[in-house]
């Protein structure tokens, strides 16, 4: 085999490949070859300091502008027979690489490839098909609302890609429990978790792993069997575990008819009223559930219907008396059109 043969085949084999210290070799030769036979050619104006790489790349790119051009006959050759050519296949090289590179990981984020780097976000772990689906479009809709839009994070086993791209962010792991496949989803740093998985076993797992790495986190996790909601809570007593209450419902509203209609308007955000929370502040004076009832109708045009004291929601009171005094860090309850942000708290003890 031949000389010329063999460094045919080494080069066919550097440049298939694309690689980018091949083009910046390339580059850095091309650069080179040209100031030299330029400079052979005696077009000092060419090559003269920042003149020279303004000029190379104005040709490369085929742009042209035409203000800098050879003078000389062996000028006029060298960049038509050998500047242009190869610098029209090193652009060509470069383009198709930031190219295959943005094709690349827009595609490892399409299928959750990537890792995200994210904070106080909501974490949604588990695929449920059409389950997950209006969750996240129900995640959305509350976010929107919200003063402050924290970023949504799909996470996920399923052999999926991501169902809202460039909506919400999305991940593929292989396991729930593992730190190297849930450091990609930043599970550490979320604010808030919430957990739904086909299997209530993987649930199960899932939310021991998560409360360990991130026990600050408010976290929520459904299951089918009611009975491994107290086993989960005998060990993370944090957890807000959501069973399933469709046979209540069901055995709810063939005594009292629409109880499944009302309870499914106060549960979505789309039309209708619905159920929100608010946290009273800190620096606001205690109010009695007589005052807030009243005010909060008269001035919000909305229903209070319990409360959780110091935001605890196993001790959370529906319907409490009207004397009752609510305190700062309590979380109460209540009935909109839409959520409340600007509550004058103040006012709201008046009569």
């Amino acid at each position: 085999m031949s000389s010329w043969i063999k460094l045919r085949k080494v080069m066919l084999q550097y440049f298939a490949e694309s690689r980018w210290y091949t083009i910046l070799g390339a580059t850095v030769f091309y650069a080179a070859s040209s100031y030299w036979l330029l400079f052979a050619a005696g077009e000092r104006d060419l090559i003269a300091n920042v003149d020279f790489l303004y000029w190379l790349a104005v040709t490369a790119s085929t742009v042209g502008y035409g203000d800098l051009s050879p003078v000389t006959s062996s000028g006029k050759l060298i960049v038509a027979l050998y500047v242009i050519p190869l610098g029209l296949s090193i652009f060509a090289m470069v383009i198709g690489r930031i190219a295959a590179w943005v094709s690349e990981q827009w595609k490892k984020g399409l299928m959750g490839m990537n890792s995200v780097h994210l904070d106080k976000h909501i974490l949604v772990i588990g695929w449920n098909e059409h389950r997950t689906m209006l969750l996240l479009n129900l995640l959305l809709r509350e976010r929107d609302a919200m003063p402050e839009r924290p970023d949504i994070v799909l996470c996920v086993k399923a052999d999926i890609a991501n169902p809202l791209p460039g909506v919400i962010e999305f991940v593929k792991v292989d396991s729930f429990n593992k730190d190297d496949d849930m450091n990609r989803a930043c599970v550490a740093s979320a604010s808030t978790i919430l957990i739904d998985n086909p299997q209530d076993d993987v649930t199960m797992t899932t939310a021991l792993y998560c409360t360990k790495r991130n026990p600050d986190a408010h976290q929520v996790a459904y299951f089918e069997d009611d009975s491994l909601v107290a086993l989960l809570q005998e060990h993370c007593p944090k957890v807000e575990c959501t069973p399933s209450v469709s046979v209540e419902m069901l055995a709810k509203a063939a005594f009292d008819p629409g109880s499944s209609m009302l309870h499914h308007d106060l549960l979505s955000v789309e039309e209708g009223q619905a159920q929100f929370s608010v946290s009273i502040p800190e620096n606001s004076p205690a109010i009695s559930v007589e005052k807030l009832f009243t005010n909060l109708k008269r001035k919000h045009d909305a229903i209070f219907i319990g409360y959780a004291p110091d935001g605890q929601v196993k001790a959370m009171v529906v319907n409490p008396p009207l004397e009752t005094s609510l305190n700062p860090g309590d979380t109460l309850f209540y009935i909109a059109e839409r959520r409340i942000h600007a509550i004058d708290w103040s006012s709201l003890g008046t009569h």
